[in-house]
């Protein structure tokens, strides 16, 4: 905590602590909603984990999450000015870990979750939003989707396609390939098929829970028993959110005319970048080293910058897709390429672009 006014005199110790916050204390008990004028409220955000999906490396519990949500902490001010708070959490199941939340939400403008393991993932974020006044924001899922969408809306500008005449096969059913999925959908791409790692979402799998089944129903499996490469034949876009090497060079040289590979997997990713570049026109990953990074904190600062603005209460589909738009109409027309599909995260109009779309959705 940075005090806003000077605290170095016994005159100015009374108007910053006692009794001057007393008329705060009183004015948001009659308006709760001025608490984002009078205090902090207004600009901070929990960023919240159990510690049970940490990075690549697994269930390292809440403790060893602390690392990640420290930098997540240090990215939110970065580059959003947005006052985030990391809160290690543990409990006895998804209720408990909600109740734990809940119970120290009111001093927070908004929930960023990380790292938690689907499905809890899935039910900590429907508890949440159920029980709070503030947006839940699963940065996983949302995040990656946000970010995925916009890389996708300008590589389909360089190779000249429409989302709604594009094919797109995913790899990988949890948390990122679920909202990813979700998301290009509601943006307009054509056909999506979705896998996981016991083959296609379909409708008929016997094996599927609550979450998958809902996916099955607004993705399009090429059948129960087709395998993933199978799958890519004739495929425009593959978005990789799972697992390394699980495609090669034969599958991407059989997708459809001048195809589009994200291999998000990190930091080994689905197929070798360069390998994918001898067949593909637009390759993408999550590393740092190679072209076309997607990369979270392209998203969130700024989502949560306009959340935050705006006084939301919920994080909306139509704040999603509007924020995937700032994103790509941060990369000019002139520079818009192969290797340059996303801005770079250090673009200072980035942020003020997403949130100016947040707040406006």
């Amino acid at each position: 905590m940075r005090p806003t006014v000077a605290i170095d005199d016994a005159e100015q110790l009374a108007e910053a602590y006692t009794p001057g916050v007393a008329d705060a204390c009183r004015a948001i008990a009659d308006e709760p909603g001025s608490a984002g004028r009078l205090t902090t409220r207004g600009n901070s955000v929990a960023v919240v984990s159990d510690g049970s999906a940490i990075l690549g490396l697994g269930d390292l519990g809440a403790r060893a999450a602390l690392p990640l949500l420290e930098g997540k902490a240090a990215l939110f001010k970065r580059f959003g000015g947005v006052e985030a708070f990391p809160l290690c959490v543990t409990g006895d199941g998804v209720e408990a870990m909600a109740d734990a939340v809940a119970a120290v939400a009111e001093g927070f403008g908004g929930v960023n979750l990380e790292d938690i393991a689907a499905p809890d993932c899935f039910e900590m974020e429907e508890r949440l939003r159920a029980r709070l006044d503030v947006p839940v924001f699963h940065d996983d899922q949302h995040g990656t989707a946000i970010v995925v969408a916009a890389a996708l809306t300008n590589a389909l500008r360089v190779v000249d396609k429409r989302a709604a005449d594009v094919r797109v096969v995913v790899s990988g059913a949890g948390a990122a390939g679920v909202a990813t999925a979700y998301l290009l959908q509601e943006a307009g791409v054509g056909s999506i098929a979705v896998y996981d790692s016991h083959g296609p979402v379909h409708p008929d799998r016997g094996d599927l829970g609550d979450v998958k089944r809902r996916l099955a129903e607004y993705t399009d499996p090429p059948g129960v028993d087709v395998a993933l490469g199978d799958a890519l034949a004739g495929a425009d876009v593959f978005v990789g959110l799972s697992a390394p090497d699980l495609i090669g060079a034969d599958d991407v040289a059989g997708m459809a005319g001048k195809p589009v590979v994200f291999a998000l997997a990190n930091p080994e990713p689905e197929i070798e970048p360069g390998v994918a570049r001898e067949h593909a026109a637009v390759v993408a990953t999550g590393r740092s080293d190679e072209p076309n990074q997607i990369n979270n904190v392209l998203a969130f600062p700024g989502v949560f910058r306009g959340l935050l603005d705006a006084g939301a209460t919920r994080l909306t589909t139509g704040a999603q897709l509007a924020a995937a738009r700032a994103i790509a109409d941060r990369v000019p027309e002139d520079d818009l390429a192969e290797g340059t599909i996303v801005p770079s995260v250090f673009d200072d109009g980035l942020v003020p672009a997403i949130a100016r779309a947040v707040r406006d959705s």
